[in-house]
This record gives C-alpha cells, structure tokens and sequence, in this order.
C-alpha cells in the first residue's frame, strides 16, 4: 500500500513540475563500447598473429608491384618467398585472403559506422577527452567527444560511432585540447560531419552521435 502511494506521490510531483525527470530518472552510464553495434560477419583477418599479416601484407604488396610492370630486388624476393613458406606451413590460404580483401575491408566499414540506435533521446551520462570546435568567447560551446588523447590530431579518427559531437549551451572553461570531461545530456543517433581546424589546415570528421549536454563535469583520471 505504502509503495502504491509512494509512486502516485511521484507521478503528482513530476506533473506538477516540482521535481525535475532529471531527478526521477537518472543518466544512464555509458561506456565507449557501448556505442557500438554489434555487427557479425566472418573475419579470417581475425585469427592470423601479428606477424602472419605482416607475412601477407609484404605478399600483397609485392603482387601489386608486379602487377604494374615493376621489378623487386633480389633481397626483397627472399623475403616473400620465407614470408610464402611461412604462412603455407601455417596452412594459411594466400589467396583465398587476398581475394577477399576488399570484402572484409567494406564489412569492417559498415561495423565502425553502425550506431546503436536504440540510445536516441536517452539522457546518458559518458566520460572522454574534449577537442574543442567553436567557442563563445573563451568557452566551448562545441566539441568532440573522443575516446583517446591525440584521436584526430596526433592519430587517425576512430571510427564514426568512437566520436560523440557534443553542445553545450552554457560552454565550458577552455583548458586546452584534450580535456576530460564526463557530458552528461540528451544523446541523439545522428551521423555528421564536423570540421576541425589544425595547424595545417583543416579536416572533416564523421561522427556517429550528438550529445546535448545538461552538464559538463571534470573527470579525473587515473
């Protein structure tokens, strides 16, 4: 009876405005592999070591010489020839992988792009570095949410659904690249493409999500 009234208690003070949902329902935590869709497909790439695809690169990349009339040294055509011996005797299929390169390479793509669709209009809560975009003043307003220190200045961009475009109303103190923060705010399943400015130029970056951020804490790492 007691919890009855309790929960009628709550619906009543959320109609009327005197709690806030933020209260009712908390953020939920995310993490950055929560971000990902888990998209399944077969992966032969996955299950060679290090330097089995080392082995096949140098392979790959020695047929493709040849195949645009190109002569290799004496020296580099031992080398393929061990990386050769190396991967039969592994009983690795050469060419059943190479045939199937750009196959894995499209599937793989579609894997780094796929966004969970099901966190559209949650309110969530998610710790990364903050790489600055637009400012108002000397605050950020804009931002990218990135997994990484250095992702998309020292590093490639990680993938799509790695990078979280992030507004903030009121901005936040400017620290320099790289800051972590934990945003906290409604997330939107909406891909994009933001410039950054560098040094040398700029670039265009995809991202998988957008946060409106509530709130943007310091987060302090270990």
């Amino acid at each position: 009876m007691r919890k009855g009234i309790y929960q009628v208690t709550i619906v009543l003070l959320l109609t009327a405005g005197l709690i806030s949902p933020a209260v009712a329902f908390p953020f939920q935590q995310l993490g950055w592999q929560d971000l990902i869709k888990q998209v399944e497909f077969d992966d032969p790439f996955e299950a060679l070591t290090p330097d089995q695809l080392l082995d096949l690169s140098l392979v790959a990349r020695i047929r493709e010489t040849r195949a645009r009339g190109r002569n290799v040294g004496e020296s580099t055509q031992r080398q393929v020839e061990t990386a050769i011996q190396r991967l039969k005797a592994a009983d690795i299929d050469i060419d059943g992988l190479l045939a199937r390169r750009a196959e894995i390479r499209e599937l793989r793509g579609q894997r780094a792009r796929a966004v969970v669709d099901e966190l559209d209009g949650r309110q969530v809560s998610m710790p990364g570095y903050a790489l600055p975009l637009e400012y108002s003043g000397t605050k950020i307003t804009e931002f990218l949410l990135v997994p990484w220190v250095g992702a998309c200045i020292h590093t490639p961009p990680p993938p799509p659904n790695q990078i979280v475009y992030v507004k903030s109303k009121n901005g936040i103190e400017n620290k320099g690249r790289f800051t972590p923060v934990v945003v906290k705010g409604a997330m939107s399943v909406k891909t994009a493409q933001k410039d950054l400015y560098l040094v040398d130029g700029s670039a265009s970056i995809d991202v998988g999500y957008t946060l409106q951020a509530s709130a943007v804490e310091p987060y302090e790492t270990k």
